[in-house]
């Protein structure tokens, strides 16, 4: 068996949902293995991401953890044959691995909600606007290193998935360059706004009932409920969130931010009016 050097966060995230089905059912990575003919090594292996299982095994296991969910199964069995090597691979070595494993959960994801508070959403980022926030960064990036991560994001705006994204209007205000570079990007917002797959919603800074200021977030919908993943950005790249009681917590938290946004229509009026002012 081939162990990874440095597994995925997708290969993380199947083993992590085997794990739970081994818990689940009382039994240890001992009685496991031999429950499957392996050794405790292999199944500690599998579950920790750092090797892969077969779609016969995988049943396996899911038959001697009395997993019923078929539909579960089925999607669990999907990410453990997939051998997709998307466009993002070809960074590899040459960013953080959170930059490849979000471009990845992207790829898969059947929906993305998205809350911003300060900063326009990556997807939604000009070039311009791009670089001048890894240009922030401390300590500064080299040209090169620059230039790979500007590069990145542009690659992930294909957005052919249903996108919504919340924005707070500060993340609308706060110059990150200069107004040229504002202005373009508030254009950029309007012209996006129009796709059908993508809408932006905006909170102003003057509508009462918005206590959610620390609710800055990327929710991805994954095959069924319990894949979804959140993502929230920390000092050192990106946490990937995905134990049931925390998704539970941020979708609501998502419907409540929803809830006290501007519909489609008055939020591109708004951010016309913005353009405008500038």
């Amino acid at each position: 068996m081939v162990l990874r050097r440095e597994p995925t966060a997708r290969q993380i995230r199947l083993g992590v949902e085997l794990r739970r089905l081994r818990e689940g059912a009382g039994l240890t990575t001992i009685e496991a293995a031999a429950l499957l003919g392996a050794n405790r090594v292999q199944i500690t292996q599998i579950e920790s991401g750092l090797a892969g299982v077969s779609d016969e095994r995988l049943r396996r296991l899911a038959s001697h953890y009395d997993c019923t969910d078929q539909e579960f199964i089925d999607a669990l069995a999907t990410m453990a044959t997939d051998r997709t090597r998307g466009w993002w691979e070809e960074y590899r070595g040459q960013l953080p691995t959170s930059f490849l494993d979000l471009a990845e959960l992207e790829h898969h994801a059947a929906f993305l909600h998205e809350v911003a508070i300060l900063y326009v959403p990556g997807l939604l980022q000009t070039e311009d606007y791009a670089r001048a926030v890894f240009s922030a960064r401390v300590p500064e990036l080299t040209h090169d290193e620059l230039a790979l991560r500007v590069q990145h994001r542009m690659k992930r705006q294909q957005i052919t998935l249903a996108y919504e994204s919340v924005i707070h209007e500060s993340a609308l205000r706060i110059r990150v360059s200069d107004r040229a570079a504002s202005r373009t990007q508030l254009r950029k917002l309007l012209e996006l706004s129009d796709a059908d797959n993508i809408t932006i919603r905006i909170i102003p800074f003057d509508l009462d009932g918005f206590a959610s200021a620390a609710s800055t977030m990327t929710y991805a919908g994954g095959p069924l409920p319990k894949l979804d993943t959140v993502v929230r950005d920390v000092p050192h790249g990106s946490a990937f969130i995905d134990s049931e009681a925390q998704l539970t917590a941020f979708r609501t938290r998502f419907r409540k931010v929803e809830a006290v946004a501007l519909d489609p229509g008055p939020s591109r009026d708004f951010v016309n009016r913005l353009a405008k002012e500038l």
